[in-house]
Parts: structure tokens; C-alpha cells; sequence
């Protein structure tokens, strides 16, 4: 099993940045695609980005695309998403998931997942 705890949500204005970590502990962290998703209040939780097995491949939603970037740091165990240009519907739980793949082509980014952190709050004032 692996285990992820995610930090560095906050409160910040619009057009501004956050960089959120999700710190990852347990098995081999390199055999896992991750992904970051989030859940706004009174919405189901939606898929934001996805990356592959030692970062070989990304995958975005629509919505962030050009704003976010997703990426890995094998040697530290963590996932990190990079927020510039945060808008007031950005605001969310940011979850990190984790599955564990044999290839390093990312298929499937939006899920399912296997494993799950709890969430970090991320809100946009405008």
C-alpha cells in the first residue's frame, strides 16, 4: 500500500499561485500513476490532472489546461501540482491519488485510483 498526505492549500486572490504537495510513504513510489482531483461544495469531485509512471506522460483537464502542471519528484516521494492563475472556481478540496501500473504510458489518468489522501482546501477570493 502507499499512503499520501497532500499539503499546501491556502487562501490566496485571483491570479495568483499555490503549489500543492502530496508526500507519498509506503511501497516504491515509481511504480505508481498519480493524479490530482478536486470537490467543490455541493459538486461531485472532478478530475484535474494525471501523471504517469516517472513522469513520462500528463494529462490535463480542460479547465486547467495552460493555468496547471502537474509533476513528480521520485528522489523526495512527492506529487505536485502547480497553480498559477487561480480563478474563484478553482476553489476546492485538492485531492492526490495514486494506482500502481506496470507501464509508463499513462492510460486511464482519470481513474479509477486505488489509493487516496485526505485533501488540502484551496480557496480563490476574487
Amino acid at each position: 500500500q502507499v499512503q499520501l498526505v497532500e499539503s499546501g492549500g491556502g487562501l490566496v486572490q485571483a491570479g495568483g499561485s499555490l503549489r500543492l504537495s502530496c508526500a507519498a510513504s509506503g511501497r516504491t513510489f515509481s511504480r505508481y500513476a498519480m493524479g490530482w482531483f478536486r470537490q467543490a461544495p455541493g459538486k461531485e469531485r472532478e478530475f484535474v490532472a494525471a501523471i504517469s509512471r516517472i513522469g513520462v506522460g500528463t494529462y490535463y483537464a480542460d479547465s486547467v489546461k495552460g493555468r496547471f502542471t502537474i509533476s513528480l519528484a521520485n528522489a523526495k516521494n512527492t506529487l505536485y501540482l502547480q497553480m498559477n492563475s487561480l480563478k474563484p472556481e478553482d476553489t476546492a478540496v485538492y485531492y492526490c491519488a495514486a494506482k500502481e501500473v506496470s507501464s509508463t504510458v499513462l492510460t486511464a489518468g482519470k481513474g479509477p485510483y486505488d489509493y487516496w489522501g485526505q485533501g488540502t482546501q484551496v480557496t480563490v477570493s476574487s
